[in-house]
């Protein structure tokens, strides 16, 4: 084959391969959550058993203690969900330890990464849970940024948010009503809000974070929201509770 032929060739090769090309484009993205365990331990593999026996033993020493117990299964979920409830609630209940009063919580969801099984809690659960390096924040937001915030989390189709706080949002993802404690958001007034320092930052496409003023948000490694999360269950076991959470209609979608 001479030069001439040659370079036609791959002409047309270009040719052909360009017009094969696909147009697709991605028009949505779903996922599902496959919960790993004893279920598929039916037929363990005993060599690949007896190999992780001595690791096994270092890694449950660490993760293994009970902090405590879950009354049910909890998968987070939008717009609410009992595990996606209980997480800003444990924000509300640990502000006394940084003298704050927050009005309401709120706990992202893509913050939460795996789900509770129901039963005991251990130290391994809770790090799955919450494996990032997310601190404890305190800030300060006034009415019309607290609706700009929920309207935000209205656009995402919920997120995590503590019991005072009530909201309807239609299907495609608009604000429709709020309240805090049942009473109408006031857009001069000023609220406290708990949250994770990540949302500080306007992540997760809540931008109305970064109007914040007065924060509290401590930096020190006890203040990871995982160790937050394990104070409450043993708080919680101490007292003989096992910990449990409702769906309440804290993010309605109307119908």
């Amino acid at each position: 084959m001479n030069r001439k032929t040659t370079f036609f060739a791959l002409v047309a090769a270009a040719l052909l391969a360009s017009s094969c090309k696909s147009h697709y484009e991605v028009t949505g993205v779903e996922r599902t959550r496959i919960l790993i365990d004893s279920r598929w331990d039916a037929q363990p593999d005993q060599q690949a058993q007896q190999y992780l026996v001595p690791f096994k033993h270092d890694v449950d020493s660490v993760l293994g203690p009970v902090v405590g117990n879950v009354a049910r299964n909890m998968t987070p979920h939008r717009p609410e969900s009992e595990l996606s409830n209980l997480l800003p609630d444990i924000l509300m209940w640990a502000a006394k330890d940084y003298n704050e009063q927050p009005v309401f919580a709120v706990y992202n969801m893509g913050g939460i990464r795996n789900d509770l099984i129901r039963g005991e809690v251990t130290y391994g659960d809770v790090l799955n849970i919450a494996p990032f390096e997310n601190k404890i924040a305190f800030l300060t937001l006034s009415g019309a940024d607290v609706l700009e915030l929920f309207g935000q989390i209205a656009m995402r189709g919920g997120e995590g948010v503590s019991k005072a706080v009530h909201m309807e949002i239609s299907k495609d993802g608009r604000l429709l009503k709020a309240t805090l404690n049942g009473e109408t958001i006031d857009p001069q007034k000023d609220y406290r809000v708990a949250t994770i320092d990540y949302l500080l930052g306007g992540n997760d496409q809540m931008t109305a974070f970064t109007k914040g003023r007065n924060i509290n948000s401590p930096q020190e490694f006890k203040n990871n929201t995982r160790f937050i999360i394990m104070d409450y269950f043993r708080a919680m076991q101490a007292q003989g509770k096992v910990v449990d959470a409702e769906i309440e209609g804290r993010i309605v979608v109307d119908e």
